[in-house]
This record gives C-alpha cells, sequence and structure tokens, in this order.
C-alpha cells in the first residue's frame, strides 16, 4: 500500500464534508474509501471520477480527518498537485477538481485534457 497520496490531492474541508455526510447516511459504505480516478471520456478528453470502494493492493492512499481516499497508480499521475473541492451552484452541485496538470480544463471542472 502506497502512502505518498498526501503529495498527490487535497481535499477542501467542504469536499471532505460532503464525503463524511455520505458516510454517515449510508451503512453499506462502512470501512470503504473514496476512490478518485482518471478515465477516458467528457468534453476535454479526460473526465473525473469518484466513488466508494475498497482497497487495492497497489492504491495510493491517503487519510483526511477520518476520510480514506485512493488513487490508482495512473490516475495518481494525471492526478499529482490537484485540490478537490466540492461546489453548489445555480448550474448544479458536485466535486470540482483544479488539476495543474491539465493543459485544459471544461468549464465545470469534471474533465480536462493532458
Amino acid at each position: 500500500m502506497n502512502t505518498s497520496t498526501q503529495e498527490i490531492v487535497t481535499l477542501t474541508a467542504a469536499a471532505l464534508g460532503k464525503v463524511k455526510g455520505f458516510l454517515a447516511e449510508d451503512a453499506s459504505l462502512a470501512g470503504k474509501a473514496l476512490r478518485m480516478f482518471v478515465h477516458e471520456g467528457g468534453c476535454s478528453g479526460y473526465e473525473y471520477g469518484f466513488g466508494f470502494d475498497d482497497r487495492k493492493a497497489d492504491d495510493h492512499v491517503l487519510t483526511l480527518d477520518g476520510v480514506d481516499v485512493v488513487i490508482d497508480p495512473s490516475s495518481a499521475e494525471m492526478l499529482k498537485g490537484s485540490t478537490v473541492d466540492y461546489v453548489e451552484s445555480v448550474e448544479g452541485e458536485g466535486f470540482a477538481v483544479t488539476n495543474p496538470n491539465a493543459k485544459t480544463s471544461c468549464w465545470c471542472g469534471h474533465s480536462f485534457q493532458a
């Protein structure tokens, strides 16, 4: 288990609060970690993904204020230095990523081009 995720991503207080809320509302998520990942898709080429999952042996792991975050090695390369926030606006709500590795990003913060 790799523990260098602290150098990969940061979660804002709003993002941590939302994740804690999800965990508190759903007993089936007990023991699960927040998985962050990158996959092909979205309007800019790559898309961010979030879900609750079990840890895998090669995951990078970060524990912030009692919340475990896991990231697979290939996603970790694309997410290094990113900040995750939870945004509520007129357009909707959700996690938004500020990624210094993105050459371009869509306006909503959900996809990017590397």
